[in-house]
């Protein structure tokens, strides 16, 4: 049966309140499949799901919904408060906090006060963590044993604890004081005799990240060392909570969305249908844009005569424009990634400003006599030729050096260099080639004319 047909049939028995089928055919299907049902429900279908699905089978589907969906809050609006606050409960308390964290203050306190106060706490622990930091996207519900424990006593934790942990694959051993001393995987703890120590097999090696460190160093981390889960500490190296390779998946693409919307003048991940609001949230960025493309207009405006007296000068003015603008964005991508990948970039701004620059005059340079020979030889005039290849030198290399700065400076000043963006380093580099263009085609007028 194709997956449209089964949603069909699910829609069906929910309408004929066939509580046992629905269950039975709703059930079977993947979390994520699940997820793809209850979005194409109405609203009267799902509140008939909420009386068919208890909050535990809801969470499982929800920390897909989760992931999928902008907001959430609509759907536990819908709901009653005690069953969605039940439901909440039984999430990871990773993914509970993230969707707590799209509510209002006053929202999240009720959920709260109708939760179980163990619950209460550790969600609690993680709220307190800024936006964007490992603290935020950790969960509290990991495997932990002490260093002076037999191989089979671990393993008894293992069993009864394995449940509610987030991942088993790791187990993390701390001291008296929850300090963070060592970690032993899955494989290990099996592979071994059941009498030996976990003191004798486990890593010390650690890597781990504190509670306050930016998400993006994190991921940078578990990706070097190809980890599938990470230790989260304290400032005194207690152990605190693990980040797992799914929630990094998710740092990483809204990384990515984030750098993207930035080159692009957008925000990709909008998903608004209404083009009112997609028209106001980008009216910013043209308004800003236009008012820069009128400088540009006014400049060339100054050059009026020069154009008069060379029309020609006009047929080549979108040419150098366009290519320097080519050359400024790609610049800018280069410097965003370059600062995106690790610290060393950040403090060796120099040497990626001058590296940008010198890539600059080579493709400058090898442009400007492409475009030099093929100006002379089209219009048979290689003095013109020369005036287009100059301006094209200059104007990338500025172009370069433009879109490797200008992120480097927003960086310093504590900014996100990816609103640097490509059409704002686009119409900048406009001014500055026009500029240059018609400067340089001045110190040639008495051959041009």
């Amino acid at each position: 049966m194709e997956f449209e047909e089964q949603i069909e049939q699910l829609k069906g028995y929910l309408a004929t309140q066939n509580i046992t089928l629905f269950r039975e055919n709703f059930l079977e299907l993947h979390v994520y499949e699940q997820s793809q049902v209850y979005l194409s429900l109405s609203e009267n279908e799902r509140l008939r799901a909420y009386n068919f699905l208890s909050p535990k089978e809801m969470a499982d589907m929800f920390e897909i919904l989760e992931e999928e969906e902008e907001s959430v809050e609509k759907y536990l609006e819908e709901m009653n408060p005690q069953y969605a606050a039940d439901m909440l409960s039984e999430m990871y308390r990773d993914n509970a906090v993230d969707m707590l964290n799209q509510l209002e203050p006053i929202t999240i306190k009720k959920y709260l006060s109708l939760m179980p106060k163990e619950d209460v706490e550790g969600i609690n622990k993680l709220l307190k963590y800024e936006d964007d930091t490992a603290g935020s996207i950790m969960t509290t519900e990991y495997i932990s044993i002490f260093a002076n424990q037999t191989i089979q006593s671990a393993m008894a934790i293992l069993k009864k604890k394995a449940p509610e942990a987030e991942t088993i694959y790791y187990v993390y051993v701390v001291d008296s004081n929850r300090r963070l001393v060592g970690v032993i995987s899955l494989r290990d703890l099996i592979v071994h005799e059941d009498d030996e120590m976990i003191s004798d097999i486990m890593g010390d090696r650690l890597v781990f990240v504190n509670g306050n460190d930016d998400q993006r160093d994190v991921a940078r981390t578990m990706q070097d060392y190809d980890f599938l889960a990470i230790p989260v500490v304290d400032n005194e190296e207690r152990l605190i909570g693990i980040i797992t390779i799914d929630d990094i998946i998710d740092v990483i693409n809204d990384e990515a969305a984030s750098d993207y919307s930035g080159l692009a003048g957008v925000d990709v991940e909008e998903r608004s249908e209404n083009p009112f609001v997609v028209a106001s949230k980008r009216l910013p960025w043209l308004i800003i844009l236009l008012f820069l493309g009128i400088g540009t207009s006014t400049l060339i405006s100054n050059y009026e005569e020069m154009i008069s007296e060379a029309s020609i000068l006009a047929v080549f003015i979108s040419l150098i424009t366009g290519t320097a603008g080519n050359a400024g964005t790609q610049s800018l991508a280069v410097a965003v990634r370059k600062l995106a990948d690790n610290d060393e970039n950040k403090k060796n701004f120099g040497k990626l400003i001058m590296s940008e620059m010198a890539s600059g005059l080579i493709t400058g340079l090898v442009t400007g006599v492409t475009i030099f020979l093929a100006v002379g030889i089209w219009q048979q005039n290689f003095v013109l030729g020369l005036v287009i290849g100059i301006a094209m030198l200059v104007a990338i290399t500025i172009a370069n050096l433009a879109g490797s700065f200008i992120p480097i400076l927003m960086e310093r000043l504590g900014f996100d260099p990816a609103v640097a963006s490509g059409p704002f380093i686009t119409t900048l580099t406009d001014l500055t080639s026009v500029l240059i263009y018609f400067n340089i085609a001045a110190l040639f007028m008495n051959y041009l004319v």
